[in-house]
């Protein structure tokens, strides 16, 4: 008995070292980065206080950074009052292997902190091409709703599947961040394009204690990687703003995912070879009423310099598509978001009228094939479906679904090339998920409230949608017995269980204060039956929010063996950059 006090003070005193050695300095990359032998990243040092450069300590392998690094750091003397920092820029490591890296002062070499990376290369070049598609926010639940509205399901069987349901590999994927459970398009993307963990709105960074956007430690994305070490085109498509954060993950290197006018500037300075999608208001010059920008450069007119055919609607795509001269491609159809297909296509609701000559995201992915295919040398493409996701926020699951059918319409294009063309990797996946499910049948002629018309199990019986045209999409919406798709998480709203046949649900707006937000009551004034929800998030929320539910991503093509089971987000570039013998010596 006489020992324990002994040994409660032994533990309390390594508890507390253990502490202060963790604080001692925060190194990125962080603990277990897996990093692409020979791609290029920033190494920060930050100091919990202020040091000298000549006290600072740091170690690769028990070796000093200058025997591996020669590049000479940025040393900041006392960055914004919280210590010394040290930051070597855009180096790289040239052997495979673990690496260990420590950070202390020659004063107290005691106090340090240590992480470890794995750093990894890859075998020769397996695929020519790389498609990949991302489903933003594309749920189960999204995947099974198109496919009943597509292609109809009787006694139980499904009369056909989405063109990546018969993909041969697949895998769930993680998609959480360095610094949270929930992770938003930026840092889920940012996995997918750098290998590395990130965190929420940014793009290509390790967030830092950094105050400029643009000063955080930055990590290759793997169209810099393809840019810089092969002769490979590049395509970027999405039915967003095109500086939206999926997008911009393939070229920005920012703390905050809304430095659009910053990473619409990216991308023409990344040397991509075809961009189509919305987002035009950050091209133009300030001088423009419609334009976003702080500043009076025209970027259509750099673009047009630099030799892109240049197209604003379909019709011009659509003949620009059939030009052997095009090379390089540049569509910009919208000043914001491009509108869904439910709405281009039957309802002409949200802003068609305004732009009434969109084109399809087929017709975008057909015209980014042939134009990168005629390089030699291969391409890389992504193509986003990113309205999923903006109508998922919203709780507006008939226009996602509509998406999730175009999505599969695209996919298909991608498909039918890489059957001729073998040498070709299609991967489909979300960047992250929501939380809609299917439950339910509503049926309109029983009686009762609202809630008491909702069939489930044997009560639920079928929806009665009318069979779908050869793009996949039913003609009418708003019929009889209908779906019941519900959200896990939403704000205050009334539920109609009806299709929003006047434009995107709308659920919550601001209250009389403007601090909280309150069922939006449009909705029952419409319906005198719509009932009212309680939110189950924070009042300060208008829609709902992502969830940390795994991905399901579909795969074909030489090098898709490598999606099976779970993985990381991260390891999706893995995957590619393996595929593309990125990291071969």
């Amino acid at each position: 008995m006489k020992f324990k006090p002994l040994l409660t003070f032994s533990l309390l005193i390594l508890f507390a070292a253990t502490c202060f050695q963790s604080s001692a300095a925060v190194i990125y990359p962080l603990n277990q980065a897996s990093i692409l032998v020979g791609s290029k990243f920033d190494l920060k040092v930050e100091y919990e206080k202020v040091i000298t450069l000549e006290d600072a300590r740091v170690l690769i392998d028990g070796e000093p950074i200058s025997k591996i690094v020669t590049t000479k750091p940025e040393f900041i003397p006392n960055e914004n009052g919280k210590g010394s920092s040290l930051v070597w820029r855009n180096i790289s490591l040239k052997k495979e292997g673990n690496y260990q890296i420590q950070a202390s002062t020659l004063s107290d070499q005691s106090v340090r902190s240590q992480v470890e990376w794995e750093v990894y290369g890859t075998g020769p070049r397996k695929v020519k091409n790389v498609i990949l598609f991302i489903g933003d926010g594309m749920s189960i639940a999204n995947r099974t709703a198109a496919r009943i509205l597509s292609k109809g399901i009787i006694q139980g069987k499904f009369q056909g599947k989405l063109s990546f349901d018969d993909m041969p590999y697949s895998a769930m994927i993680g998609t959480s961040g360095a610094d949270s459970l929930i992770t938003d398009s930026a840092n889920s993307m940012s996995a997918y394009t750098t290998g590395h963990k990130s965190s929420v709105n940014a793009l290509g960074v390790y967030v830092s204690r950094a105050t400029d956007n643009l000063a955080h430690p930055k990590v290759e994305t793997i169209v810099e990687l393809i840019k810089r070490k092969t002769k490979m085109s590049v395509g970027i498509v999405s039915d967003s703003e095109i500086e939206d954060a999926t997008p911009a993950a393939l070229v920005a290197h920012t703390r905050r995912r809304a430095d659009k006018q910053y990473i619409a500037d990216e991308l023409f300075f990344k040397n991509i070879d075809v961009i189509l999608g919305g987002g035009g208001a950050y091209f133009l010059p300030q001088s423009d009423p419609k334009s976003k920008r702080k500043d009076n450069n025209n970027l259509f007119r750099l673009f047009q310099n630099d030799g892109f055919t240049m197209v604003k609607n379909r019709t011009e795509l659509l003949a620009a598509n059939g030009r052997s001269e095009t090379k390089k491609l540049f569509g910009m159809f919208h000043d914001d978001n491009m509108d869904g297909s439910l709405d281009r296509l039957f309802l002409k609701k949200n802003t068609v009228s305004e732009y009434p000559d969109q084109p399809d995201l087929t017709e975008m992915t057909q015209a980014a094939i042939n134009v990168l295919s005629k390089n030699k040398d291969g391409f890389f493409l992504m193509v986003e479906a990113a309205l999923i996701d903006k109508f998922n926020h919203p709780l507006d699951w008939e226009r996602a679904a509509f998406d999730t059918i175009m999505l599969s319409n695209s996919v298909q294009i991608a498909k039918d090339y890489a059957m001729k063309h073998k040498d070709t990797l299609v991967i489909v996946t979300p960047d992250h998920t929501h939380s809609g499910s299917i439950m339910g049948v509503i049926d309109d002629a029983k009686n009762g409230a609202l809630r008491e018309k909702v069939g489930t199990y044997a009560e639920a019986g079928y929806s009665n949608y009318p069979k779908a045209n050869a793009q996949g999409y039913p003609d009418k919406i708003d019929v009889t017995n209908r779906l019941v798709f519900q959200y896990a998480n939403y704000p205050d709203h009334y539920e109609t269980m009806r299709p929003k046949l006047d434009g995107t649900f709308n659920p919550a707006v601001k209250d009389p204060s403007g601090k909280a937000f309150i069922a939006n009551p449009k909705y029952k004034e419409q319906y005198e039956d719509a009932y009212l929800v309680g939110g189950n998030l924070p009042s300060s929320s208008d829609v709902g929010v992502h969830t940390v539910d795994d991905a399901l991503l579909n795969a074909m093509g030489p090098g898709a063996d490598r999606f099976k089971g779970f993985m990381d987000n991260t390891e999706v570039f893995r995957a590619m950059v393996d595929a593309l013998g990125l990291g071969r010596k």
